[in-house]
């Protein structure tokens, strides 16, 4: 594994460790503001890695069709686990997550599909906007998770919660999108 894999690997381990650590404080009552900071903690490194794993493959002159498949796959299963999450908790819509599911196990077969014609279909400029759309998605979301379980900033919730609300229909635009970009690229290979 190069060190972009590495990178991108890393997401992979660190989204059941944010699953668990969302859901101590459910399960058991406890560990309220250490989980929430270790929570920070794991969003800002996932999210971090995601940058940084295209620009040590791209820097390093290691860019590989593997690289182009474990990456989206990686975001998947970090950004899926988060949002399964903020579900959860009812912040995300449930009908939001199942048109990201939708749009990304769509995503993943397209992909598939691609590698057997020996194309590996890597991130298109529609894919890398959506991910950054799902991220502040996941950041409000996580404030709003703060702030309740906290108890801080109460009067701020109600902003907060429409602010994240509008977020995520943006996901979903995005997603619709960035999806509809990538058929047709399929369509055109």
């Amino acid at each position: 594994m190069t060190l972009a894999d590495r990178i991108t690997f890393s997401r992979i381990v660190l989204a059941p460790v944010f699953f668990l650590l969302y859901f101590i404080p459910v399960w058991f009552g406890t560990a309220i503001l250490p989980t929430t900071i270790f929570l920070w903690i794991l969003f800002t490194v996932i999210e971090l890695s995601d940058l940084f794993d295209g620009r040590a493959a791209r820097g390093l002159n290691q860019v590989r069709p593997f690289g182009k498949l474990f990456d989206p796959f990686a975001d998947v299963i970090a950004r899926l686990t988060y949002f399964i999450c903020f579900a959860f908790s009812g912040i995300m819509p449930v009908w939001a997550l199942l048109i990201i599911f939708y749009r990304e196990f769509g995503q993943l077969f397209l992909r598939l599909l691609m590698l057997q014609k020996g194309i590996a279909m890597g991130a298109r400029k529609g894919g890398k906007l959506k991910a950054v759309v799902y991220m502040l998605a996941g950041l409000s979301s996580l404030a709003l998770v703060t702030m309740t379980r906290l108890g801080l900033f109460a009067s701020l919730h109600d902003p907060v919660w429409i602010a994240t609300q509008g977020l995520y229909i943006l996901s979903v635009a995005f997603a619709v999108l960035s999806f509809v970009d990538y058929f047709i690229q399929f369509r055109k290979a």
